[in-house]
Parts: structure tokens; sequence; C-alpha cells
């Protein structure tokens, strides 16, 4: 039972990082560095497609991280 949480863990961990690095950076530049979260948070343009499935993905992934770990810290 062990083995099988920290398998899951590793494939969830994996899964994490990759969907992150596969997501784009939202404020590139200098105008990105000047503004920093104020375009996203009250941007018009909502994330469609692509993007917002990596986004879903990685909220995903981060909750079965958390939770796993969790799991795993208790039954060791």
């Amino acid at each position: 039972m062990l083995i099988l949480f920290k398998i899951l863990l590793i494939i969830a961990s994996i899964g994490l990082i990759a969907v992150v690095l596969l997501q784009k950076g939202k404020s590139a530049g200098l105008s990105g560095a000047i503004s920093g979260g104020a375009e996203h948070l009250f941007g018009k343009t909502k994330a469609r497609g692509l993007d917002l499935f990596l986004q879903r993905m990685t909220i995903g992934f981060a909750v079965s991280f958390f939770i796993l770990s969790l799991v795993v810290a208790y039954i060791v």
C-alpha cells in the first residue's frame, strides 16, 4: 500500500513539473515587471483552449500532490 502511494506521488510530481513547464509566461519583458499581476487580475481577456486546460491540470496535479504527500507522511 505504501509503495502504491509513493508511485502515485512520483507520478503526480512529474506531472506537475511537466504541466508547469508547458505553460507560457504571462508577464514577459519590462512591461510585465512594471505592471506585475495587475494585467492578469484586471485583464479583459480570459484564458481559452490550451491555456485553460493547462491551468486546470496544474490545479489538479497540485491538489493530488498535496493530498498524496499528507497520506504518505501519515502512513510512514
